[in-house]
């Protein structure tokens, strides 16, 4: 199992590094957001709430997740009418992992590797704070389960802890330190 992790978070963290060079075939990214300009992410709409993309791209602290949805062409589904919950790793949650696990990950060869290790943090439902209940067990994107445990106001989602929370137009997205591995 740990060789498994190790390789996952491997590909991550190379997922990563890939992303972050230039892709000349790419479509251009809009200069104020770095969503593509083309496609459901990229519709204007400066009065409705944020969808779950414009919230991570408007989020400092999660610049390595919004490299990667993009990098495993999951803008488009994320910015969809939904509904979604999304687990968001933070910044700091990708650097946990392996030296070397985003820069592979985010080479094009991997991104099927990667894409499945993002649906593991999505589910296609919009689950509230007060709907998250100790042993609940949730259905990811990627066919795979996450047990959610709860003491209080404190959540974790599998091994991860549950740091702060935001309403999207499309769903829920809540913000953890760590990457969820499938099982």
């Amino acid at each position: 199992m740990n060789l498994v992790k190790n390789v996952f978070v491997g590909l991550l963290f190379m997922l990563f590094v890939v992303a972050c060079g230039e892709n000349k075939d790419a479509p251009k990214a809009d200069s104020n957001s770095g969503i593509p300009e083309t496609g459901q992410a990229n519709a204007e709409d400066n009065v409705s709430e944020k969808n779950i993309v414009k919230v991570a791209v408007g989020s400092p602290d999660h610049t390595t997740l919004v490299a990667a949805v993009k990098a495993a062409s999951l803008v488009d589904v994320l910015a969809s009418s939904g509904p979604y919950t999304v687990f968001a790793p933070n910044n700091a949650a990708f650097a946990k992992l392996p030296a070397g696990t985003v820069e592979t990950l985010l080479k094009p060869e991997n991104k099927g590797k990667l894409s499945d290790i993002l649906q593991h943090h999505v589910t296609t439902s919009s689950y509230s704070d007060a709907m998250l209940k100790d042993g609940m067990k949730i259905g990811m994107a990627d066919g795979k389960s996450v047990i959610i445990t709860r003491k209080g106001d404190e959540i974790m989602v599998g091994k991860a802890k549950v740091l702060g929370a935001a309403k999207a137009s499309n769903g829920m997205v809540y913000i953890v330190d760590s990457v969820i591995l499938p099982e």
